[in-house]
């Protein structure tokens, strides 16, 4: 058995191939939930649903968020009467009283639909209102995601890393935000200044996240900042990837990003935006995956091959190089 720690694109990305080396019935995958939102009363959970879209065979992995050909006509329409009011556009951050009532889960990210920032296919919104109905039924957050993964047929288990609120607040040089506007609507143009887990100290993981940290675990190429940054705010968490055999893939050559703000955040942060700024984030990790031209000298054991992942064969090609790496970081059953 083995465990996957997804946040962003990277990890999902990878198990594009996965299933070539590893046997996905007893693959686990922990999402990151500090991303997600609650937009017009629905609650998003982004890197949730791009794992569970992708396991689904659904994933518009174009964009590598939402559903493939999806319609997004209440998008648009909300859109179309927020102008026609005369509303402001952009995202609407509900008031600091509001965000910690109603549904716990949703605590410090609570957003108004109002001119809808982020772009939310028919589709993929049905699964929101799913989620939140469940949600609003007394269910948890992961056995809502677990009934959400039978409904997609998806042959991994999926989890959240807890059912506890924690959200990822950006403080630039504008002000305080949300990752999901500093991202999304913003474009990682204000300077990051520092990156808060806004609830970790109060969180934990569930009992079925720490049982599968009890499996060697796969670090795939995301952000180290906010990918897996929440998940290791939670000192359960990161304790647990300290007693197992953890293998990390950068997602940097050197000091070049293969993509999103990682360098920026990991730079507003106080960490080299680079591959050993990652390994000094990753203590826990004993082995590391490099790009073949990734020439930083390490003190755990590496395995080289070309990372850039663009399709199933070349995620294939790094889950191979991450098989390495476990049997190098002393994982002897997955």
């Amino acid at each position: 058995m083995v465990t996957f720690l997804a946040g962003g694109t990277g990890t999902p990305k990878l198990l594009d191939g996965a299933d070539e080396v590893f046997d996905l019935e007893e693959t686990t995958v922990v999402a990151n939930t500090g991303d997600d939102v609650e937009l017009g009363g629905h609650f998003v959970c982004p890197d949730v649903d791009t794992v569970l879209f992708h396991g689904g065979g659904i994933l518009d992995t174009d964009t590598w968020w939402g559903i493939e050909d999806d319609t997004t006509a209440t998008h648009e329409e909300l859109s179309r009467l927020a102008a026609a009011a005369g509303l402001a556009d952009g995202p609407r951050y509900l008031s600091e009283e509001a965000q910690t009532a109603g549904r716990d889960i949703a605590a410090w990210r609570r957003f108004s639909g109002v001119a809808e920032f982020m772009q939310i296919g028919d589709r993929d919104r049905a699964v929101h209102v799913t989620r939140t109905s469940l949600l609003d039924e007394g269910h948890s957050l992961t056995a809502i995601t677990r009934t959400l993964a039978d409904a997609f047929d998806l042959e991994i288990d999926l989890l959240p890393m807890s059912d506890d609120p924690v959200a990822t607040m950006i403080h630039t040089d504008e002000g305080e935000m949300h990752f999901q506007e500093y991202w999304v609507h913003r474009r990682a143009d204000p300077e990051v200044r520092d990156v808060e887990f806004r609830g970790a100290d109060a969180a934990s993981p569930t009992p079925a996240v720490l049982d599968a940290l009890s499996e060697p675990v796969v670090i795939g190429p995301s952000n180290p900042v906010t990918s897996l940054g929440p998940m290791l705010a939670m000192d359960a968490f990161a304790d647990a990837l300290a007693a197992t055999p953890v293998v990390a893939v950068s997602p940097f050559v050197e000091r070049e990003v293969f993509s999103g703000p990682a360098a920026e955040l990991m730079a507003g942060v106080g960490r080299d935006p680079s591959t050993a700024g990652v390994a000094a984030a990753y203590p826990f990790a004993d082995a590391f995956v490099l790009d073949e031209a990734d020439g930083t000298e390490l003190d755990r054991p590496t395995v080289r091959t070309d990372t850039r992942i663009d399709g199933p064969a070349d995620a294939a090609r790094v889950a191979g190089a991450v098989e390495t790496a476990l049997a190098a970081a002393g994982a002897t059953d997955w």
